[in-house]
């Protein structure tokens, strides 16, 4: 059966089947959008919504640009339905999240490694502290 005869369906089995009907690879993000947007319909509660998108991505597993463009057209849903969807249990938000956090952290470190060198403490001793490169160091001390 073709996904879009369910997309309107309450049948937490038939939402979870989703990701085993007939899509093609171009309705894959479309498919998966429309995965989430029927669990938030739902309202199940966490233990079976993880239980459902669990078997959802055993069969439906987005690559890193499709990951993108879901996110890009969840972005464009209205404000309440997107957070909703962004408070599902999903692995691809729990990574862009940790990969968000590590980015944040990263940043940082540069900024305190820049603020050593106008100090003027040495690179050995601001590798040391911020555990940042040697040379990602010196490249900041060149450009700064």
């Amino acid at each position: 059966m073709n996904w879009c005869h369910y997309i309107d369906t309450y049948n937490p089995v038939a939402v979870a089947l989703l990701s085993k009907m007939g899509y093609s690879e171009n309705e894959r993000v479309q498919v998966k959008k429309e995965f989430l947007r029927m669990l938030v319909r739902m309202e199940l509660n966490p233990a079976k919504a993880e239980l459902i998108n669990g078997f959802f991505e055993t069969y439906l597993t987005l690559t890193k640009s499709e990951e993108n463009e879901l996110i890009e057209e969840i972005n464009q849903l209205n404000r309440d339905e997107a957070s909703q969807i962004l408070k599902l249990p999903n692995s691809w938000i729990e990574k862009g999240i940790e990969k968000g956090i590590e980015k944040g952290k990263l940043e940082e470190k540069g900024k305190i490694a820049l603020e050593m060198l106008k100090e003027g403490l040495s690179i050995e001793i601001i590798a040391r502290v911020t555990n940042l490169d040697y040379e990602e160091i010196e490249k900041m001390r060149r450009g700064r």
